[in-house]
């Protein structure tokens, strides 16, 4: 066996063949069994010795490495179950969040909407002059309906004034061309 080969299989041995605690475990108990029976000679019996030792040492070191990384992980499940909480806490937040921001949309299309119908009543609105304006324009013409119908009346009065005048300037033409035909029938009789 060369070098490299019995560094190799000591470290096997120490370590159970392959880091296994089962493996390095029963190798421990194999080992005890061979110290305690006395079929080691005395040099062997403390190289074993130190073996169980060093085997024992790896089996606490492993032992409590394995107590450690329990203890690492039940924190870590501690920290995780609180970043869980605060992750499911802050998304509730943010669920609450979005439907107040839904009513307070749903609030600003409905000022949006009656805005634009303002915006457009207005400018209907303001085509047409203002109430005071329009009321004063109205009473000018209610005045001046008043004025034409006393107008109308006095010019239907001296219509049928002129009418009368015609007809009676109508009989006196009348009345002379009688008057003249009887003259002339009378001159012509005499």
């Amino acid at each position: 066996m060369s070098e490299e080969e019995m560094v190799m299989h000591k470290r096997l041995t120490l370590e159970g063949e392959g880091g296994s605690d089962d493996k390095r475990i029963m190798s421990l108990v194999k080992t005890f069994v061979r110290w305690t029976t006395g079929s080691l000679s005395d040099d062997d019996q403390e190289a074993t010795y130190q073996k169980m030792l060093f085997t024992l040492g790896l089996c606490e070191f492993t032992i409590s490495k394995t107590d450690y990384m329990m203890e690492m992980n039940r924190k870590e499940m501690d920290r995780y179950e609180r970043v869980y909480s605060e992750i499911e806490s802050n998304i509730e937040a943010a669920q609450q969040q979005i439907s107040d921001y839904k009513v307070e949309l749903q609030q600003a299309q409905i000022i949006r909407n009656h805005r634009q119908e303002y915006n457009a009543l207005a400018k209907v609105i303001q085509k047409y002059p203002p109430r005071q304006i329009s009321k004063d324009k109205i009473s000018d013409l209610e005045q001046s309906l008043s004025d034409l119908v006393v107008k109308k009346e006095q010019l239907s009065n001296v219509l049928d004034l002129r009418k009368k005048q015609f007809h009676l300037l109508v009989q006196c033409v009348h009345q002379l061309q009688d008057e003249l035909q009887s003259d002339d029938v009378a001159m012509e009789t005499e």
